[in-house]
């Protein structure tokens, strides 16, 4: 199946469903040529193995994609100087600034208090009754207020940064225009809290990285200008599209759904299921670019050329997992890549891991017999961003 003219990407798609070319493409083209919206064509890698030696190996890098036209799905690229734009060792100098909030143990140390958020929006949901639209009731507040309280962001102000990270995900939601005038909003946001946080520290994340920046000289100010923004955004993003999206599966797969309710000592391993089966993003972008010729497989990688990867892809590979497009919350195989591999795996997945097992214990136990209120055809989609899931969930349960 081999095509000299490059596919166009990403591939379509229904719902939380992975188109089929996925499969005929690890199976006989495992790295085909691909063009995204915007940018020069690319490779695209679909296999597990390949996947993580892209986003591992320093061969590839992403430093080498800043000035270039980079393959994406945006009009504007990742910007320089962003974390996700960076090789180590800069990109380690600033991840180190902040690995600590998110590391195994301070997660833990948090985990009361998401339970306490997450009773507090259940028991509203209840006080209220049923039915109840779950993504504002409870999908995007619980990540939104964890983050508000980690990095130190008023939780009155929710609402506006919630449409500034609507505009940083848009590939067609938003025009360019208001993209920029988004970012520049959301700049000007956390350049006026740098200053409050300047005259008045607090035990938050941003009074740190300020501290880094005026006391040990370890940021610039753009630095951190920039890494509180991404922070801000990325930090809740990644939950607020999971938790709808682990309902809705679970909503679709009874039988699965019925076995962890029977035993939710089943919920960690659930999660890191239900992590590889959905294919929360809509493509992918972030190339990395071949600094020497590179052999994957039997394709050689000249330098210069950039590759994008699909985790989702690589997640349902059948060379590493046994039936890959099945769900099996008790799967025990290789583990995802979800997250991501190398040096930009995801900095905050201890975090969205803790949210997700709070969210599935929490629901499942506070809402008996939590269903979709009507049918799976009421919920509406996402449409025009770059993440994949439910825009709206109507659900019901049964009263106690």
């Amino acid at each position: 199946m081999t095509t000299t003219e490059p596919r166009a990407y990403p591939f379509a798609s229904e719902k939380l469903d992975l188109d089929p070319l996925y499969e005929a493409l690890r199976r006989e083209e495992p790295l085909c040529r691909v063009r995204l919206p915007y940018g020069e064509p690319a490779w695209l890698a679909t296999r597990y193995e390949d996947v993580k030696v892209v986003l591992g190996d320093p061969r590839f890098s992403r430093a080498a994609a800043v000035g270039r036209d980079q393959p994406r799905s945006r009009p504007y690229p990742a910007g320089a100087g962003a974390m996700i734009s960076l090789d180590p060792p800069e990109h380690s100098r600033l991840r180190r600034l902040v690995a600590k909030a998110f590391t195994m143990r301070r997660v833990e140390q948090l985990r009361p208090r998401v339970q306490e958020i997450a009773n507090g929006l259940v028991g509203t949901m209840l006080a209220e009754g049923a039915p109840a639209e779950l993504v504002q009731s409870f999908g995007l507040p619980l990540p939104i207020a964890v983050m508000c309280e980690l990095l130190g962001v008023p939780f009155e102000d929710r609402a506006e940064f919630r449409r500034w990270a609507d505009a940083y995900l848009s590939t067609s939601k938003f025009t360019p225009e208001q993209v920029a005038d988004a970012r520049a909003q959301l700049r000007d946001y956390v350049a006026a809290l740098t200053a409050e946080r300047r005259k008045d520290p607090q035990d938050d994340l941003l009074s740190a990285l300020v501290a880094a920046r005026d006391d040990e000289d370890r940021l610039s100010e753009e630095e951190l200008l920039t890494m509180a923004e991404t922070i801000l955004v990325a930090g809740h993003e990644t939950t607020a599209t999971q938790i709808p999206n682990f309902v809705y599966v679970l909503l679709t797969n009874p039988d699965q759904l019925a076995a962890l309710r029977a035993d939710l000592g089943m919920v960690p391993q659930a999660v890191e299921e239900l992590l590889r089966y959905i294919p929360a993003g809509a493509g992918s972008s972030q190339p990395r670019y071949a600094v020497e010729d590179v052999q994957l497989g039997a394709v050689t990688v000249c330098a210069g050329e950039p590759v994008v990867v699909d985790r989702s892809s690589a997640n349902r590979d059948e060379s590493i997992y046994t039936g890959p497009d099945e769900l099996d919350l008790t799967r025990r195989e290789a583990p995802h890549i979800g997250f991501g591999h190398g040096a930009h795996h995801c900095l905050g997945a201890p975090l969205a891991r803790m949210e997700l097992q709070v969210t599935l214990h929490t629901l499942l136990t506070r809402l008996p017999g939590l269903r979709f209120a009507g049918s799976s055809h009421d919920v509406v989609w996402k449409s025009g961003v770059s993440t994949r899931g439910p825009e709206q969930l109507p659900v019901a349960w049964d009263r106690a």
